[in-house]
């Protein structure tokens, strides 16, 4: 019998005041009135067209993404909320996430927020460095320190994350150190500390930036981890840091391969069947499209010969041993299916293997593209 794993929800607001010139995100910049109404009425449509592929089961959590979802007011977010709650069951203790600018806190909306039923807010503050905020051409959005205090400490939020990131243009340990010590100093249930990469098809990837080396790279990290640690967050992902019990357990669903489906422009989704068959929802990105109802770019069925990089590419994040039940659980392919990658990984020390668990090696944290290389298949 079949066992449907956990299934999350991700909604794509694609628009944002202004494009970062290292974003590659699906966003569109305006000056005009966002269609908010016009939106959700299609991200409703868009739902329900889904709802046929999730075996009517229980949203567990909920991630307003994008772009800047905090661009539109808090009503349309709760109206959006209770449109959703009509469609499909939502578990009354999920976690529902949306994603803010820092420009965009201030306390009613953010106390709203809490009264509409949003549980995690996650702040994009990138850096707190006036000179890094130029370079990142965020210079003229303010961070709120007052306000953002309050909402930690007054509003009671049940979960805050910020988004810092360090190997920016020009910056030094000192500098990156700096950012961390600023947000520890704000005491977040979570801090999410990633380094730049510079991606094809944005403003960065055509200039030529004074990034620290690897060797300057890696003191950051090692600096930065310790700290965070000594601090009280701790490490169970890639990039991810939190306080106990406060981990965000909509990524979590995604790196143990879960289920989740996507709706909004851009949105993808993946939906477990009942006879087995992992089905993907990728939608199309263009606005005009969506909002005149053609909402799929494309669906299709993922290949046995596909599932073991997938399934590795999302578990490895995780900083904790792999059940190797779950592998057969979560893909349907019998472990001997990948009895030789394993071998091999195990060989070059990049995974070590009990007789329940897999669990990556220092050397596999430090090349994890190497490790999930080998589950490709020819």
């Amino acid at each position: 019998m079949i066992t449907l794993p956990p299934l999350s929800l991700y909604i794509h607001i694609p628009w944002c005041f202004k494009k970062c010139p290292y974003c590659d995100f699906n966003t569109y910049v305006t000056k005009h009135k966002i269609p908010e109404k016009e939106y959700i009425h299609h991200l409703i449509l868009d739902l329900k067209k889904d709802i046929h592929l999730t075996s009517n089961r229980i949203i567990n959590t909920i991630f307003i993404g994008g772009g800047t979802p905090s661009l539109f007011h808090y009503e349309s977010i709760h109206i959006l909320l209770k449109e959703i709650k009509k469609c499909v069951y939502v578990s009354p203790s999920a976690e529902i996430t949306i994603e803010t600018n820092p420009k965009d806190i201030e306390y009613k909306k953010i106390l709203k927020y809490k009264e509409i039923g949003i549980t995690r807010l996650s702040v994009g503050i990138q850096t707190f460095n006036k000179k890094q905020l130029h370079l990142l051409s965020r210079d003229k959005e303010s961070i709120d320190i007052p306000t953002i205090k309050t909402i930690i400490h007054d509003i009671k939020f049940e979960n805050v994350n910020f988004d810092i990131m360090y190997g920016l243009p020009s910056q030094s340990l000192k500098t990156a150190l700096s950012d961390l010590k600023k947000a520890i100093s704000l005491n977040p249930h979570h801090i999410s500390w990633y380094q730049l990469t510079i991606e094809p098809n944005t403003v960065f990837y055509s200039k030529k930036l004074n990034l620290p080396n690897s060797e300057n790279m890696w003191k950051i990290w090692k600096k930065g981890r310790k700290l965070l640690t000594l601090s009280g967050y701790q490490q169970y992902e890639i990039s991810s840091y939190s306080k106990k019990g406060y981990h965000c357990k909509h990524n979590i669903n995604y790196w143990k391969y879960g289920d989740y489906i996507g709706i909004g422009c851009g949105a993808h989704g993946k939906l477990t069947q009942k006879n087995g068959t992992l089905i993907r929802v990728i939608k199309n990105k263009g606005i005009f499209d969506f909002i005149n109802g053609k909402y799929i770019n494309k669906i299709y069925t993922v290949k046995d010969q596909d599932k073991p990089f997938e399934y590795f590419m999302n578990t490895l994040r995780l900083f904790q041993p792999i059940y190797r039940k779950n592998f057969s659980k979560y893909t349907f392919l019998k472990e001997k299916y990948i009895k030789k990658n394993i071998e091999s990984a195990i060989s070059q020390n990049y995974l070590q293997e009990t007789l329940l668990t897999w669990k990556t090696t220092e050397k596999g944290k430090l090349f994890l593209n190497t490790l999930l290389e080998m589950f490709l298949h020819d």
